[in-house]
């Protein structure tokens, strides 16, 4: 890719997620990421209204365990809007994961109102991959909860943290 660096500045995505918790499917977004962009910055919305199962804390925590050793991946907590951020860190665009029509139809939605506020910062979708489809942080809970192995669906230091968190195993 010969204009990958343009004018020297690398391009930055920004992944913004809940990760509570961070599941293989996102690892997945973040090396398919990676592929297309020089950076990729994993944000953990501080102020997000979700009653999360870890603190921002232990989701930073386990993020840089899960990504410390992809050089070109970072990990940020921010508070405030995912497109202000994107702007402050200089990214050009902001990465979703989209698993179903339902995940669409509300991603579609929050894309033009980012774009409007950011015209600058383009939204890229990457559809969920075919294994990864039907796997989400809340049915992972559930499935621990009950006492199902999630050891294909998420890193071991993952599913350890889970297990502990909700189990108290």
């Amino acid at each position: 890719m010969a204009d990958r660096n343009r004018g020297g500045a690398g391009r930055i995505a920004l992944f913004p997620a809940s990760f509570d918790p961070i599941t293989n499917g996102h690892l997945d977004l973040i090396r398919r990421s990676r592929a297309i962009f020089d950076e990729t910055v994993l944000a953990i919305a501080r102020n997000v209204s979700k009653n999360a199962t870890f603190s921002v804390e232990e989701r930073l925590e386990l993020l840089e365990s899960v990504t410390g050793d992809m050089e070109d991946v970072s990990v940020q907590v921010f508070d405030g809007l995912v497109v202000h951020h994107a702007e402050q860190i200089g990214a050009s665009a902001i990465i979703r994961g989209l698993r179903a029509m339902s995940d669409f139809e509300y991603e579609f939605e929050m894309a033009l109102m980012n774009k409007h506020l950011a015209p600058g910062v383009e939204i890229v979708f990457f559809m969920t991959s075919q294994e990864y489809l039907y796997v989400s942080s809340s049915r992972l809970k559930e499935l621990v909860r009950f006492g199902a192995s999630i050891d294909e669906f998420v890193p071991a230091i993952v599913s350890a943290a889970l297990k502990q968190k909700l189990r108290g195993a």
